[in-house]
């Protein structure tokens, strides 16, 4: 204890942090980068491999902890926790939220000695979605990096991969949600107006993308299922167009004319590779009742030949819940596999209202919202929010940070994440659809969670190695598998 006091210098604050840290992901980051800054030292201990819940040996998981830049010293401990806090008498004790309401075996100890235990999951962030970097251009597949940990601790290697995507094909995939018609206009700046402070711009190009729940069918499509798309849209323009387009996709289409509600249009004004401004042209009142039915008739009709529904919802009213019921228990008396994706454009978005779902892929944000709950540490939200929905499996999306993966393995809750593959991305709004795409195809096609999640995350670093939603084929995933740069995570 006198050498780790040396290494931190007379009179600097200590605190310590322990915990089993199989796999470090952005929820321990943050609780120990909110200990880092509330002294002058961290000391970080890694529980022994007799600890309940360790997967990792120790030695593997302090050079993990090592690897963090605001740790200062990382501990093997050979007892329990509180023992080393008793010799080492830090002046805090940082343990993540969800301890505040449990029995703690420090509390006397740090109490003992005058010390302070402080429980926090540090700040929640929402970062940008926004990572465009570049212009339009062609797709440079070739800038992913793909950790070698995480196959090792999982057991597969990418030709294990290839051979599961081989199984994609012929899957009946219905895609049910939102359609959108994506417009970007790219824009030369011309500066600063003089009259007001407003930007310039002149539009010198425009692309027209199928977007919502329309590129996710394309995207099945592509990776080698059969497809079916339902969706609502108006009597304009942008419905005429995602229908041609669809078709060339060879997605089959249900499309259900609704006059009180334009088809949903997104434009975004770009230039040197940024988005300046972003307009939607939408309705987000529910769908009438008469619609709902006919809906839920025609999936009646083809329940019989589906193998995965999936729920595309971004929250404009075509998924009110009484449909939403009605489709989910219709799925489950025919033994169809189910998951949902729900993006918040509003505070009354709740991904848990999607029962029984074999896959969930919410946002940090669209996690919390649900659960209301800002400050628990997030893997307990991930277990909170799959108790909730009945989930088989939730991921919470990070952006750049990556991605938690929360579901069993061997009868075992566990956890695990992965950090964000593509290094250079130009476009990141389409990497969501993109990869729950993929992780459910993989899940319907038999594919464990851990080889699906893996699957979705080259996916989604292809989709955003792109401006603007061009559907994924196997082709390009089985070129990044070949291709793409492995990295120690």
């Amino acid at each position: 204890m006198a050498a780790i006091r040396a290494l931190a210098g007379e009179n600097k604050r200590i605190a310590f942090v322990s915990g089993n840290f199989n796999a470090v992901h952005p929820g321990h980051l943050r609780l120990l980068r909110f200990a880092a800054e509330n002294a002058d030292f961290l000391v970080v201990g890694i529980n022994s491999d007799r600890t309940p819940g360790v997967t990792v040996p120790q030695a593997l998981r302090q050079e993990g902890i090592e690897a963090i830049s605001f740790v200062s010293h990382a501990v093997s401990l050979a007892g329990a926790p509180e023992e080393f806090v008793a010799e080492l008498r830090p002046d805090v004790v940082v343990k993540g939220k969800e301890f505040a309401v449990r029995e703690n075996p420090e509390k006397p100890v740090v109490e003992g000695y005058g010390g302070k235990l402080i429980f926090s999951s540090g700040e929640v962030r929402f970062s940008s979605i926004s990572l465009l970097q570049r212009d339009y251009a062609e797709p440079n597949f070739h800038t992913i990096k793909l950790p070698a940990d995480y196959p090792f601790r999982h057991g597969f290697d990418n030709e294990d991969l290839k051979g599961c995507l081989e199984r994609f094909t012929g899957l009946r995939v219905l895609v049910i949600g939102d359609l959108i018609v994506d417009k970007y206009i790219n824009c030369d700046p011309l500066g600063m107006s003089q009259e007001d402070p407003t930007i310039v711009v002149t539009p010198i190009e425009h692309k027209t993308f199928v977007g919502g729940a329309g590129i996710v069918a394309a995207h099945a499509q592509g990776l080698g299922a059969d497809v079916r798309f339902m969706t609502v849209v108006g009597d304009d323009e942008a419905a005429r167009y995602a229908e041609e387009a669809l078709g060339r996709y060879n997605v089959k289409l249900d499309l259900f004319l609704d006059r009180s509600r334009p088809t949903t249009v997104k434009e975004r004004y770009r230039a040197n590779g940024k988005t300046l401004l972003r307009v939607n042209h939408l309705r987000q009142h529910p769908i009438e009742s008469d619609l709902q039915a006919r809906i839920l008739k025609r999936v009646e009709d083809v329940v019989a030949d589906v193998d995965l529904i999936l729920f595309s919802d971004f929250n404009y009213g075509m998924l009110p819940q009484p449909l939403v019921e009605a489709i989910t228990a219709l799925a489950t008396r025919h033994g169809v596999m189910m998951g949902a994706d729900s993006q918040s454009s509003s505070q009354l978005a709740d991904i848990s209202r999607f029962k029984g779902m074999d896959i969930i892929t919410p946002t940090e944000r669209e996690a919390r919202l649900a659960l209301r709950d800002f400050e628990s540490g997030l893997v307990i939200v991930a277990e909170r929010l799959r108790e909730v929905a009945g989930a088989g499996s939730v991921i919470v999306t990070l952006g750049s940070e990556g991605l938690l993966i929360h579901g069993r393995k061997d009868g075992i809750d566990r956890s695990d994440r992965l950090p964000a593959f593509n290094t250079a991305p130009k476009d990141a709004a389409g990497a969501g659809d993109s990869l729950f795409t993929t992780l459910s195809m993989a899940r319907c096609a038999g594919v464990d969670i851990w080889r699906g999640i893996y699957l979705g995350s080259v996916a989604a670093a292809c989709q955003v190695s792109r401006v603007g939603n061009t559907p994924l084929t196997r082709q390009d995933l089985i070129l990044e598998l070949e291709q793409a740069t492995v990295t120690r995570a």
